[in-house]
């Protein structure tokens, strides 16, 4: 006897609705009721493949290390932390001072802040001729774009670390033979009105050392590099004095930082050397 079809739909399981068709709660825009703004929240430490301006080639492809923020008012619970990685995403084809500030427009405009701050630091190579030999090979260097930006006020600044030689000038004086040289790490922020390249920077910090530092030397280069250092030689004072000196010429730069670290070949310490200068207060 054949079933009713009004039997059959009493039999048929319901199915439950889909978990992703469900309303969600959002918890992050939930009230706080502790009252205390927090300044910087957001996402640190992303590794993202990025593509920066290049002096000589155009562009370059890098991975960076990039940390976003902004400002959460006292009254929300939390921020959605999502949106940093899609504005992120956006851009990455093309990150460079030119266009720093409308990737933190976008962020404040995505989560909704008054203020928003990114920091973004990479490695940056240059291919360098060894002096005598002329063989060629990639060197590295530490760079950073920082800022922030909200509606009453922008800041941006980049940083850059460069390896260099120097060669202790009191070593060279009391010494018959030779004398101690160490590797000096020299850490330059600035902040400039146009836009300046990273290559520049590089220049002025290598120039101001007692030599260069190579990735890839010949005999005759080692020679060239050893003898050169000794003809300069350079207190870890004469480096941030003669950085900042020639910073100091340019007046597209408005404010900057330069320290500098001999890794000391003959002691268990680092000698160490700040200047700092700000040339905006200055009168002109």
């Amino acid at each position: 006897m054949p079933v009713p079809r009004t039997m059959k739909s009493r039999n048929v399981k319901k199915e439950s609705a889909s978990p992703l068709h469900l309303p969600m709660k959002d918890i992050q825009s939930l009230p706080d009721t502790r009252k205390i703004q927090i300044d910087k929240v957001g996402v640190k430490d992303i590794k993202y493949p990025i593509v920066v301006l290049d002096k000589v080639n155009g562009t370059q492809h890098t991975i960076a290390s990039i940390n976003m923020y902004v400002d959460l008012p006292h009254h929300f619970k939390g921020t959605h932390m999502s949106r940093f990685v899609e504005v992120l995403n956006e851009y990455r084809r093309e990150i460079s001072i030119k266009n720093f500030f409308d990737i933190l427009a976008e962020i404040r405009k995505k989560l909704n802040a008054r203020s928003a701050h990114m920091e973004i630091e990479y490695p940056y190579f240059i291919e360098k001729e060894a002096p005598v030999s002329k063989a060629k090979s990639l060197m590295d260097y530490r760079c950073r774009f920082s800022g922030s930006a909200s509606d009453d006020e922008k800041d941006f600044y980049v940083g850059i670390v460069v390896p260099v030689t120097s060669v202790c000038p009191c070593s060279k004086e009391i010494s018959l033979h030779g004398a101690h040289n160490q590797r000096s790490i020299v850490s330059v922020s600035i902040r400039f009105k146009k836009f300046i390249w990273m290559e520049d920077i590089i220049r002025i910090v290598e120039d101001s050392g007692s030599s260069e530092v190579y990735s890839l030397l010949k005999r005759p280069d080692e020679k060239y590099v050893t003898e050169h250092a000794y003809n300069k030689p350079m207190f870890v004072e004469d480096i941030v004095r003669e950085v900042a000196s020639r910073l100091s010429k340019d007046r597209n730069i408005t404010w900057f930082q330069v320290g500098c670290e001999n890794m000391e070949s003959i002691h268990n310490h680092s000698a160490y050397a700040f200047v700092e200068s700000d040339k905006r207060n200055r009168k002109q």
